[in-house]
């Protein structure tokens, strides 16, 4: 494995591996790797010849600064880790090295990013894009791995792929649960341990309204006995739950009409902000 910390040593060593004609998977992260992380990085591998992982922890992407500041770093175990599962390069760039200056760019991703992620965090989605735009220029990978957990963040990069011509295919894997049902994510980190026993009602939330909508009953009344749940566990505080089409993320208020419908969260505990979706028809 090797290490690799400017755009220049990225370039070097992929062009060789395009010379060669093999296929590039790239699995863009923050770091604070956990087996959400390493199942994209298996399935890159079963689908690519060469795989490279970049951990960049992105300020543009943080409307709340105690936020970044506080997000989990741990290089070192980080890549320990990659160098287990055979990766091939890890891109490890400086903030001066993505961002040699302030971006001026502001992305319009649309009604896309006027709601949930979008309207809680002004300016995230934006960030995301010129990150991403970045990377992707940067490594020009075949593939790219992204987890399902963040499906808003996925649409959003679906869109940017499509609209400026990226030439990558965007692969989507399923989201990774801890067996209580807890989405992995590296902001697990962060949660003390009776934090960590309240974090699954998030999900035992999500599957409650499935089951009850796939039953056949009414959504506002759903949401209402998940806010009853919430204000239960008063360590808890819900800060939406939605019911919204996967395809353009325009909110619904039934199950007619589309197909491709999921109920997404947001949920905070003390200082820290988890998110999680869940499928209606798997």
């Amino acid at each position: 494995m090797k290490l690799l910390r400017t755009k220049q040593e990225v370039h070097h060593h992929l062009g060789i591996s395009r010379i060669n004609n093999t296929t590039i998977g790239f699995v863009p992260t923050m770091g604070a790797l956990h087996d959400g992380h390493l199942d994209l990085v298996k399935k890159a591998k079963e689908n690519s010849d060469v795989i490279i992982v970049s951990i960049f922890v992105n300020p543009t992407q943080f409307n709340n600064q105690k936020d970044f500041e506080n997000y989990p770093k741990t290089l070192n175990k980080d890549l320990d880790l990659l160098d287990k599962t055979g990766v091939d390069f890890v891109f490890v760039p400086s903030n001066q090295e993505i961002y040699s200056s302030v971006p001026s760019l502001v992305i319009d991703f649309g009604s896309i990013d006027k709601v949930l992620e979008g309207a809680f965090r002004p300016g995230h989605f934006n960030g995301v894009g010129i990150v991403v735009s970045k990377l992707l220029n940067i490594v020009k990978p075949h593939k790219t791995f992204f987890g399902q957990k963040d499906l808003q963040q996925v649409a959003i990069i679906k869109l940017l792929v499509e609209d400026l011509s990226f030439d990558t295919e965007i692969v989507i894997i399923p989201t990774v649960r801890e067996e209580d049902g807890l989405a992995m994510s590296s902001r697990n980190l962060r949660l003390d341990p009776e934090q960590r026993k309240i974090a699954p009602l998030i999900y035992k939330a999500l599957t409650f309204a499935k089951d009850e909508l796939l039953a056949g009953h009414n959504w506002f009344e759903i949401r209402q006995k998940v806010s009853v749940m919430y204000v239960h566990e008063p360590h808890l505080r819900l800060e939406y739950f939605e019911l919204i089409s996967s395809d353009n993320f325009e909110l619904q208020e039934s199950l007619k009409g589309t197909t491709n419908i999921a109920i997404c969260t947001a949920a905070y505990l003390g200082e820290i902000r988890l998110i999680d979706n869940i499928s209606i028809f798997d």
